[in-house]
């Protein structure tokens, strides 16, 4: 009876704990090693270059473009944004900074005089700051590959990192297939009892 009771406890144990290795085994060796005259090491480990290559395509190409990324610049939102800055920027130049730097030229100079210019430089930069920001997304998106760089910077992390990262992301996953493999043994345990008991019962 207790052989019984224990297959199926075993079973689960077998289950979760082979689970457990092919987990570990995504990750470590994290170096090659030679085990029984086979070259082991870890899926990551040895994949990183390949996986690396893959994200940053598929970063590039469906998560993160330079459109993207003129997009989010260059919009009603963040030029009204800009065009706030510049404003707040420049009335504290000529409210505060025009008189410390040139207080003659403060003095002479009228509030409406002051408040002319200020418009006329506003509606300038208004003009001007939609192709200079153009211009300087052309320049990012020549100098700039970000399917190159992201591809760089995961193929540098270590193999210590790269573990952390993926800890981090799929910890969860993890931990669910190490029970979905001592469910799935203690199930085959089960079932394997009912065929030894069906097999004593008809014999």
């Amino acid at each position: 009876m207790i052989y019984y009771i224990l297959l199926p406890l075993i079973a689960a144990v077998i289950g979760w704990f082979t689970n457990y290795l092919a987990v570990k085994m995504l990750f470590h060796p994290k170096e090659p090693k030679q085990i029984l005259g086979m070259t082991v090491q870890g899926i990551f480990p040895k994949r990183q270059k390949e996986i690396a290559i893959k994200i940053g395509k598929v970063v590039s190409d469906e998560l993160l473009s330079v459109d993207d990324i003129k997009d989010k610049v260059v919009n009603a939102n963040s030029m009204d944004k800009i065009y706030e800055t510049v404003e707040e920027k420049m009335d504290h130049f000529l409210d505060d900074k025009m008189g410390k730097k040139f207080p003659l030229v403060s003095l002479l100079t009228s509030k409406k005089l002051k408040m002319s210019v200020r418009d006329e430089m506003l509606a300038e930069v208004r003009v001007q700051l939609p192709s200079m920001l153009d211009n300087y997304i052309e320049h990012f998106e020549a100098n700039i590959d970000i399917e190159e760089m992201i591809t760089e910077k995961f193929g540098q992390l270590s193999s210590d990192r790269l573990e952390q990262v993926m800890n981090d992301i799929l910890s969860k996953e993890f931990r669910f297939i190490e029970i979905i493999g001592a469910v799935v043994g203690f199930t085959v345990g089960l079932i394997q009892v009912g065929m030894l008991l069906l097999g004593d019962y008809l014999a």
